[in-house]
């Protein structure tokens, strides 16, 4: 990025002019080795809290003035100096503006000469740059938000001049037909082929660099937020974005929302800091979020995107409301859930809560140092290594041969989760400890049990003491198998062997003959797949009665997962079946058996 421009300063005499020389003179000497380089944009998930959440709820006294009317300026700054007092220490530094800073409270729009959009007098009498700069003298950084597209009431009848751009209007950077885009359809869609459109969007880009916001939310991007079709597509919109920003000079992190379409990963990754990968947390009801309204979803829709995080860009699940008790609208086993999956993760960490009014519990989640050193640590995101099924097991291997291991229950009642050892791939003994309690649990062999509430979760750091697994792989196309039904080996790349066995739908059917073990028992089987959306296999052993199981989602049908499931096997030779049944089930690459029962 090239160096931010400075205005005009006035004149204040031969001195000062001999001290800006000077000034420049000496930085020009400083060595580049010791030069301050600010830490590079999005290296680790941001932490620090949102207006939105609260905005949307219908909790009673939180919007006294109308649907979304919490967004004003006392409120912001109200959260500001609660984070900054409470949060702040533990990693907590982004304040973030939702929608609406530049509505009424009848949510009409205010802009400028220029078709910017205008602080509302009212929700921000002192304007945005005084907002920005209250939340810096705290030592934090300031967010803001802007939808997609040229907002219709920017438009003014296509003569709203471009700012800087001499001869542009609106007219002159949309489509002539005035389609629409966005997940709101309340924008016109900008075509970047007109050489006006990207002035446009620098013009956007300097004014909130101009006030000093370090992070924007641009939402209602497609493909995604519910909306697919070529006027949706704002891949353009997002690239435009980013060369604005960079041209600012000004780090500013850029944030892609919602529900964003898995098949433009790459784009997102190029051009922006973090992308929404599914719906709003919130309930737009009398609490912030429920369970069933979208929390629970995150279990489904976050496997596939795992292998796209990473520094400089990150998988974000949206806030985190786990603060506030009785309006988050969750039990306690609920919010620690919730919480660990968002760290286990690595989504970004920002609350929604009422800062001011965090309980006991609440604080605790949100300030455990165990739990936000796994979110923001070098290592990779945790992903299922069992089925998706009520009660499951999530892990990720860390970079010093330790395992970060997550229980879940899902289910509506009380019931024990086990994490074998041979789902992370050794066995013997390990250490486990509990990063939620701070505490050394000690060792255990082969595996550990837990007994967990409805929605209740455990999070432990497991440390290996044992051997590296050892197993039997047998792949789905060896000629030896029985295909039935539809079932057919398909090429795949990212497969062993290059192949693959799908078509498993309505009846298809793929059988593993001879498997061999030495013992009878219950066997952790591994088994590689692809999927590109989540779904059910029953698995059965010996044309036994079978189980079903649910596979997540790899993202699209060229790439490959694994999880384990078990199987009760004789001693000898067995046949492992996949079944659709009367439904969709994944394609199946291989499958690997441990040499011993769990």
């Amino acid at each position: 990025m090239r160096s931010p421009s400075y205005p005009h300063l006035p004149a204040r005499g031969l001195r000062a002019v001999l001290v800006l020389a000077l000034t420049a003179a000496f930085a020009a000497a400083v060595p580049a080795a010791e030069a301050q380089t600010p830490a590079p944009i999005a290296a680790k998930p941001y932490m620090g809290w949102s207006s939105w959440s609260m905005q949307s709820s219908k909790y009673p006294g939180l919007n006294d003035q109308g649907d979304y009317s919490y967004l004003t300026e006392a409120n912001v700054l109200k959260q500001t100096d609660a984070l900054a007092s409470k949060l702040k220490k533990y990693g907590y530094d982004y304040v973030n503006i939702d929608a609406g800073w530049w509505m009424d409270w009848n949510w009409k729009q205010g802009y400028d000469q220029y078709g910017r959009q205008k602080a509302d007098p009212a929700r921000f009498p002192s304007g945005m740059k005084a907002v920005a700069d209250h939340i810096h003298a705290k030592g934090l950084k300031a967010g803001i938000y802007l939808p997609v597209g040229l907002e219709k009431g920017a438009y003014g009848d296509g003569k709203t001049p471009v700012f800087n751009a001499e001869g542009c209007t609106t007219a002159d950077i949309v489509y002539p037909d005035l389609r629409t885009t966005n997940g709101w359809d309340s924008s016109y869609k900008i075509d970047f082929d007109r050489p006006c459109a990207q002035k446009y969007i620098d013009s956007q880009a300097q004014l909130i660099a101009g006030w000093g916001y370090d992070f924007l939310k641009l939402d209602g991007v497609g493909p995604g937020s519910g909306k697919s079709g070529d006027q949706y597509d704002n891949v353009a919109d997002v690239a435009a974005w980013h060369q604005a920003i960079a041209a600012t000079g000004r780090p500013v992190h850029l944030e892609a929302s919602w529900s964003l379409d898995y098949g433009h990963a790459a784009d997102w990754q190029k051009y922006t800091n973090g992308w929404r990968i599914d719906t709003d947390v919130e309930c737009y009801c009398n609490t912030l979020v429920s369970w069933e309204n979208s929390v629970n979803d995150r279990w489904d829709d976050t496997p596939a995107w795992t292998g796209k995080a990473g520094p400089g860009g990150w998988n974000d699940l949206d806030s985190l409301d786990v603060g506030n008790g009785a309006m988050d609208g969750l039990t306690k086993a609920e919010r620690q859930s919730y919480a660990t999956l968002w760290a286990i993760a690595k989504s970004p960490l920002f609350t929604g809560d009422d800062i001011t009014k965090l309980d006991d519990y609440g604080l605790s989640l949100l300030t455990n140092s165990e739990v936000i050193g796994v979110d923001q640590s070098d290592n990779p995101p945790a992903r299922p290594v069992t089925a998706s099924d009520p009660q499951q097991v999530w892990a990720a291997k860390n970079a010093d041969g330790t395992y970060t291991v997550a229980l879940f229950n899902l289910g509506s009642s009380p019931a024990a989760v086990t994490a074998d050892w041979t789902a992370l791939g050794f066995t013997g003994r390990a250490s486990v400890r509990d990063l939620w309690n701070h505490e050394d649990l000690g060792s255990f062999q082969n595996k550990i049990t837990e007994a967990l509430p409805a929605h209740g979760s455990r999070l432990f750091t497991v440390t290996p003491k044992g051997s590296a697994l050892a197993s039997t792989g047998y792949e789905a196309e060896a000629s030896g198998n029985t295909l039935s039904g539809n079932a057919s080996v398909a090429g795949c790349d990212a497969c062993s062997g290059a192949k693959k066995v799908g078509n498993l739908y309505l009846g298809g059917k793929l059988t593993f003959n001879d498997v061999v073990v030495d013992k009878a028992g219950t066997y952790l089987v591994k088994v590689a797949y692809v999927s590109g959306d989540s779904r059910p296999a029953t698995v059965s052993a010996n044309a036994g009665s079978g189980t079903s199981h649910k596979f997540p989602s790899t993202g699209d049908w060229g790439t490959v997962a694994s999880v384990s499931v078990p199987v009760t096997l004789k001693a000898g030779a067995n046949t492992i079946s996949f079944d659709s049944g009367s439904g969709y089930a994944p394609d199946i690459d291989r499958i690997d058996v441990p040499k011993s029962p769990r």
